[in-house]
């Protein structure tokens, strides 16, 4: 067992879908996967692992922000021999002609944060995804006829900003969603030498909150980024 995580050696697959809700990973275990077991209920962060067609494969949770999925990611690469990761969360669309319930592969994942700073003061270490994972995923998804956005996201560490207008300029800039977690993950990936990929669901839009996704539908019904993702994980 490892500090945060109450697995035993061999009960994580070496691939894992990683939703930042618990309940999401609830979700996707009891509908996605067979046989699924429960290997961690520590503060509330589940996890499960099962098969997907034929394949083994885990999903967790991993809260809400870097540090948060720092911990979970950390632990499930260097104590339990994880080797391929992929995000499976939300993100705020900071461009309007991306829109709600469509998916964003983060390509490149830009911040706020001072994580990756703090090991590497002299660099702008640029994170980004495992493109053989990016390649898979975005044409996994084109054959499933979802709509789909590559492109870069920024990686915040406030939810509750005073700096959404600059946020929403970055959009015209190329950066397709603000979410809080992606640049964690791919700094951890390239640190470790293993893959990552964050695929996100538009839950709601800075420019349109019109649009706009209650929690329960983030919860339960963006099922899209679940397929793509497994369908990522147990690809060759």
């Amino acid at each position: 067992m490892s500090i945060h995580i109450s697995a035993k050696p061999g009960e994580i697959a070496d691939k894992i879908l990683l939703p930042g809700d618990p309940l999401r990973a609830k979700f996707i275990a009891e509908n996605f996967l067979e046989n699924p077991v429960l290997f961690n209920e520590v503060r509330g962060m589940l996890g499960y692992t099962g098969t997907y067609k034929g394949h083994r494969v885990s999903v967790m949770g991993t809260g809400m922000g870097m540090p948060s999925i720092s911990i979970y990611a950390h632990e499930l690469i260097t104590e339990y021999g994880v080797k391929r990761l992929i995000r499976v969360g939300t993100a705020g669309s900071t461009s309007k002609d991306v829109h709600v319930r469509e998916l964003v592969l983060a390509q490149a994942a830009a911040t706020t944060s001072a994580i990756i700073r703090n090991d590497w003061p002299e660099f702008d270490f640029p994170q980004i995804a495992s493109f053989k994972l990016l390649d898979k995923a975005y044409h996994i998804a084109k054959e499933l006829g979802m709509t789909t956005h590559v492109g870069s996201v920024l990686s915040a560490d406030l939810f509750y900003s005073d700096f959404f207008d600059k946020i929403i300029k970055l959009g015209s800039m190329g950066i397709k969603a603000v979410e809080m977690e992606a640049a964690a993950l791919y700094y951890l990936a390239a640190k470790h030498q293993v893959e990552a990929l964050g695929i996100m669901t538009i839950s709601d839009n800075l420019t349109n909150p019109e649009e706009d996704t209650t929690a329960q539908e983030r919860q339960t019904t963006f099922t899209d980024m679940m397929t793509v993702g497994l369908e990522t994980l147990i690809s060759e």
